[in-house]
Protein backbone atom coordinates (compact mmCIF):
# COMPACT_ATOMS: atom_id res chain seq x y z
CA UNK A 1 0.00 0.00 0.00
CA UNK A 2 1.21 3.65 -0.88
CA UNK A 3 -1.91 5.60 0.03
CA UNK A 4 -4.37 4.64 2.32
CA UNK A 5 -7.98 7.27 1.82
CA UNK A 6 -6.11 9.58 4.72
CA UNK A 7 -3.37 10.15 2.39
CA UNK A 8 -5.45 10.30 -0.09
CA UNK A 9 -7.30 12.72 1.01
CA UNK A 10 -4.41 15.41 2.07
CA UNK A 11 -4.09 15.00 -2.09
CA UNK A 12 -7.74 15.22 -3.62
CA UNK A 13 -10.48 17.55 -2.03
CA UNK A 14 -12.72 14.83 -2.84
CA UNK A 15 -14.61 13.69 0.61
CA UNK A 16 -17.92 11.08 1.18
CA UNK A 17 -19.74 10.93 -0.97
CA UNK A 18 -17.72 11.40 -3.58
CA UNK A 19 -14.43 10.07 -2.66
CA UNK A 20 -14.45 6.99 -5.08
CA UNK A 21 -10.67 5.83 -4.26
CA UNK A 22 -9.75 3.88 -1.22
CA UNK A 23 -6.50 2.96 -1.92
CA UNK A 24 -3.49 3.51 -3.81
CA UNK A 25 -1.27 0.50 -4.14
CA UNK A 26 1.12 1.55 -6.98
CA UNK A 27 2.36 4.62 -8.37
CA UNK A 28 5.25 5.24 -10.58
CA UNK A 29 5.80 8.84 -10.59
CA UNK A 30 5.05 10.02 -14.52
CA UNK A 31 4.06 6.80 -15.46
CA UNK A 32 1.34 5.11 -14.02
CA UNK A 33 -0.61 4.32 -11.06
CA UNK A 34 -2.96 1.50 -9.57
CA UNK A 35 -5.31 1.38 -6.84
CA UNK A 36 -8.66 0.41 -6.06
CA UNK A 37 -12.46 0.85 -4.32
CA UNK A 38 -14.59 -1.57 -2.33
CA UNK A 39 -18.01 -1.22 -3.91
CA UNK A 40 -20.59 -1.62 -0.89
CA UNK A 41 -24.02 -1.74 -0.46
CA UNK A 42 -24.16 1.18 1.23
CA UNK A 43 -23.59 3.85 -0.64
CA UNK A 44 -26.05 6.48 -1.45
CA UNK A 45 -25.97 5.72 -5.01
CA UNK A 46 -27.99 2.36 -4.90
CA UNK A 47 -30.96 4.02 -3.10
CA UNK A 48 -31.82 5.00 -6.90
CA UNK A 49 -29.59 2.95 -8.97
CA UNK A 50 -31.45 0.43 -8.79
CA UNK A 51 -32.75 -0.30 -5.87
CA UNK A 52 -34.03 -4.15 -6.93
CA UNK A 53 -31.07 -4.34 -8.84
CA UNK A 54 -28.21 -2.83 -7.68
CA UNK A 55 -25.24 -1.33 -10.21
CA UNK A 56 -22.63 0.56 -10.10
CA UNK A 57 -23.13 3.64 -12.07
CA UNK A 58 -20.81 4.00 -14.87
CA UNK A 59 -20.24 7.27 -14.60
CA UNK A 60 -18.75 6.73 -10.97
CA UNK A 61 -16.26 4.21 -12.46
CA UNK A 62 -15.03 6.93 -14.90
CA UNK A 63 -15.03 9.49 -11.79
CA UNK A 64 -13.10 7.01 -9.76
CA UNK A 65 -10.57 6.72 -12.63
CA UNK A 66 -10.19 10.28 -13.12
CA UNK A 67 -9.18 10.32 -9.38
CA UNK A 68 -6.88 8.36 -9.15
CA UNK A 69 -5.17 10.47 -12.07
CA UNK A 70 -5.19 13.17 -10.20
CA UNK A 71 -3.19 11.57 -7.40
CA UNK A 72 -1.08 10.51 -10.67
CA UNK A 73 -0.46 13.92 -11.49
CA UNK A 74 -0.06 15.54 -8.01
CA UNK A 75 2.24 13.31 -7.02
CA UNK A 76 4.68 13.13 -10.61
CA UNK A 77 4.73 17.10 -9.94
CA UNK A 78 7.72 18.60 -8.19
CA UNK A 79 8.53 18.86 -4.97
CA UNK A 80 7.63 22.78 -5.12
CA UNK A 81 4.58 21.83 -6.81
CA UNK A 82 3.35 19.44 -4.34
CA UNK A 83 3.94 21.78 -1.32
CA UNK A 84 1.40 24.07 -3.40
CA UNK A 85 -0.91 21.56 -3.70
CA UNK A 86 -3.91 22.92 -1.21
CA UNK A 87 -4.04 25.77 -3.53
CA UNK A 88 -4.45 23.07 -6.80
CA UNK A 89 -6.89 21.29 -7.82
CA UNK A 90 -7.14 19.08 -11.48
CA UNK A 91 -10.22 19.58 -13.79
CA UNK A 92 -11.18 17.28 -16.14
CA UNK A 93 -11.09 18.36 -19.52
CA UNK A 94 -11.91 15.32 -22.03
CA UNK A 95 -13.32 11.59 -21.78
CA UNK A 96 -13.02 9.75 -24.76
CA UNK A 97 -13.24 6.41 -26.35
CA UNK A 98 -15.16 5.13 -22.79
CA UNK A 99 -16.60 1.63 -22.94
CA UNK A 100 -18.19 -0.61 -20.39
CA UNK A 101 -18.04 -4.00 -20.78
CA UNK A 102 -19.93 -5.71 -17.84
CA UNK A 103 -21.64 -4.67 -14.62
CA UNK A 104 -20.12 -3.62 -11.42
CA UNK A 105 -22.44 -5.11 -8.27
CA UNK A 106 -22.00 -4.69 -4.58
CA UNK A 107 -19.23 -6.75 -3.32
CA UNK A 108 -17.14 -5.91 -6.23
CA UNK A 109 -13.41 -4.54 -5.81
CA UNK A 110 -12.72 -2.13 -8.59
CA UNK A 111 -9.05 -1.87 -9.92
CA UNK A 112 -8.28 0.89 -11.33
CA UNK A 113 -4.95 0.93 -13.97
CA UNK A 114 -4.04 4.17 -15.35
CA UNK A 115 -1.16 4.96 -17.47
CA UNK A 116 0.16 8.09 -19.20
CA UNK A 117 -0.34 9.00 -22.62
CA UNK A 118 1.06 12.25 -22.64
CA UNK A 119 1.96 14.90 -20.50
CA UNK A 120 2.73 18.20 -21.48
CA UNK A 121 2.97 20.94 -18.42
CA UNK A 122 0.13 20.67 -16.47
CA UNK A 123 -1.99 18.99 -19.01
CA UNK A 124 -2.34 14.78 -18.65
CA UNK A 125 -3.75 12.70 -21.18
CA UNK A 126 -4.42 8.96 -19.19
CA UNK A 127 -5.58 5.63 -20.65
CA UNK A 128 -7.60 4.39 -17.38
CA UNK A 129 -9.06 0.68 -17.39
CA UNK A 130 -11.17 -0.66 -14.47
CA UNK A 131 -10.97 -4.02 -13.76
CA UNK A 132 -13.08 -6.54 -11.03
CA UNK A 133 -10.70 -9.19 -10.63
CA UNK A 134 -9.23 -9.97 -13.95
CA UNK A 135 -12.30 -8.83 -15.73
CA UNK A 136 -12.02 -5.86 -17.40
CA UNK A 137 -15.37 -3.53 -16.57
CA UNK A 138 -14.77 -0.15 -18.01
CA UNK A 139 -12.17 1.69 -19.86
CA UNK A 140 -11.54 5.41 -21.19
CA UNK A 141 -9.02 7.79 -22.12
CA UNK A 142 -9.19 10.71 -20.14
CA UNK A 143 -7.75 15.04 -20.61
CA UNK A 144 -7.19 16.34 -17.29
CA UNK A 145 -5.56 19.52 -16.02
CA UNK A 146 -4.00 20.78 -13.28
CA UNK A 147 -4.58 24.37 -12.30
CA UNK A 148 -5.08 27.16 -9.59
CA UNK A 149 -8.11 26.85 -7.30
Amino acid sequence: MLYDVVEIQKILPHRYPFLLLDRVTKLEKGVSIEGYKNVSISEPVFQGHFPDHPIYPGVMIIEGMAQAGGVLAFKSSSEEAQEDMSNKVVYFMSIDKAKFRSPVTPGDQLIYKLTVIKQRGSIWQLDAKAYVGDKLVAEAELKAMIVDK
